[in-house]
């Protein structure tokens, strides 16, 4: 099946099995995390259409410039984990032996296969249950920002859904020590799709408190903002992981922020006896208002300690509180939350 029929058949399936109208806003939100990553390579253009299809309230998109200063999807900084950059361009890799995107045109990014990411050293899967590892061929591609909003916005037209966008900028701090602006790049594209404000479906996210600030108080975004909050204590450009989710850091980030989105570990964990341990983050942001999104479910990465996938929805939806989660099975966490509804309205 080529791709334009692939999206098509997604598109019908998408019709059929959700619906044309949005999901309730009482209910959490199911968030595509890099698109259907648990079943296609991340961030492809058909891994964004399955998402779409399977009945993703919002899906991700990780933000990062090419050489010539066009956003491209793509979680890391790097290509090397996720194609096959070493054999095209073997002479582009920097001092440290790592591919960076910045370094090569959005020409030179399509001539690239994209495959399930893979550990750099040794060549093996990260998961290695999912689509296909490192060395099966395929026809995968990087795809820029705007082609993927453009495959969002149609299917959203062709199945009647209202599914938003959550692009999250990657490292603002490397970007400006290499001579980019990615907020500023970014921005404007936003505005042209339509999303410019908080009634728009889109939440711009980003792990670095000072561009935060500064996508509020320089670049005047309007529209919904979340703060990343990581597992480690410290952000590139200081951000003080820990600090954040203490009241005092809420109070901060209140004035700033739509909501956060921690590191499920900051949320819920699990004793060696299994027990759930939860903590009071969820209720101090919704104290100040803001919502929660954790991240990330997984089933094949369960926090430690953790017995299943369901247990992981019910602690952090029906025991925590959270507004969202991020997932790489979005039909796992749909199913979850529509068997379970009444145990997490909001």
């Amino acid at each position: 099946m080529n791709t334009s029929r692939f999206l098509r058949h997604l598109a019908v399936l998408a019709w059929l099995s959700c619906g044309a109208v949005g999901l309730s806003a009482a209910e959490p939100l199911v968030i595509a995390h890099r698109g259907a990553s648990g079943y296609l390579p991340e961030h492809t253009l058909p891994a964004k259409a399955y998402a779409h299809a399977l009945g993703a309230d919002y899906i991700e998109q990780d933000i990062v410039l090419s050489k010539d200063n066009v956003p491209v999807v793509l979680h890391d900084i790097y290509l090397d984990t996720v194609s096959d950059v070493a054999k095209r361009f073997p002479e582009g890799k920097r001092a440290d032996g790592r591919y960076y995107a910045v370094d090569f045109t959005v020409a030179e990014l399509k001539q690239l296969r994209v495959s399930e990411r893979f550990n750099v050293k040794t060549g093996a899967p990260v998961y290695p249950g999912r689509y296909a590892s490192a060395a099966t061929p395929a026809s995968f591609q990087i795809a820029t920002l705007e082609e993927e909003l453009q495959l969002i916005q149609g299917l959203n037209r062709s199945t009647g859904r209202a599914v938003g966008i959550y692009p999250e900028l990657k490292q603002p701090t490397w970007h400006r020590e290499n001579g980019r602006d990615i907020s500023a790049v970014v921005l404007p594209i936003l505005a042209r799709f339509g999303y410019q404000t908080k009634a728009d479906a889109c939440f711009l996210q980003c792990f670095e408190l000072s561009e935060v600030k500064r996508l509020r108080q320089e670049l005047g975004w309007k529209g919904r903002l979340i703060m990343l909050i990581g597992a480690g204590a410290k952000e590139a450009d200081g951000t003080d992981n820990n600090r954040l989710c203490t009241p005092e850091g809420i109070r901060e980030l209140a004035g700033l922020v739509d909501g956060i989105g921690p590191a499920i570990p900051r949320v819920v964990s699990w004793s060696p006896s299994g027990q759930r341990q939860v903590s009071q983050l969820v209720k101090l942001a919704h104290a100040a208002k803001l919502a929660v999104h954790p991240y990330t479910v997984r089933r094949d990465e369960l926090p430690k300690n953790c017995s299943s996938v369901d247990e992981l929805h019910a602690a952090i939806f029906a025991e925590a509180g959270a507004d969202g989660v991020f997932t790489d099975f979005t039909d796992l966490t749909l199913a979850w939350r529509n068997t379970h509804s009444a145990a997490v309205k909001k």
